[in-house]
């Protein structure tokens, strides 16, 4: 079971984020938070780390639909995508396939979050697929 959708882009950070981000928003998705992983390690326990961002991703139409079919569904949201520099000129991203996340514990079991999840997983492999 893959958990991510993942995909190897050329680019710093910065412009990977900026290709991320436009290829969800074609998708109805948003950025919701940012964390500069590697910024916060090194400010909270100055640890060095390599450049590493989570984003927050939120299609607000699906994610309504799926809190309405189980409020506690909040606690795996929004979609994250990890975009991390491994290497100079080149960047891993990794989107969370909702899919599967909608499959977790008992949650595969409700339909509508099945649905939601199917339909954002296909979003978010369309994002994926256009950085290719």
């Amino acid at each position: 079971m893959e958990l991510s959708i993942n995909v190897t882009l050329a680019g710093e950070m910065d412009e990977v984020i900026e290709k991320v981000t436009a290829a969800l928003k074609e998708q109805g998705f948003g950025i919701l938070t940012r964390i500069d992983v590697d910024k916060t390690l090194k400010t909270k326990i100055d640890v060095d780390f390599r450049p590493y961002v989570i984003l927050g991703a939120c299609n607000p139409k699906l994610a309504h639909q799926a809190l309405e079919a189980r409020p506690d569904i909040g606690l795996l949201l929004p979609c994250n995508v990890v975009v991390e520099q491994v290497k100079d000129g080149e960047c891993e991203v990794k989107f969370i396939d909702p899919a599967q996340m909608m499959g977790f514990g008992d949650l595969g079991q409700n339909e509508t979050l099945k649905r939601v999840g199917g339909e954002a997983a296909g979003k978010i492999r369309a994002a994926a697929d256009s950085l290719s």
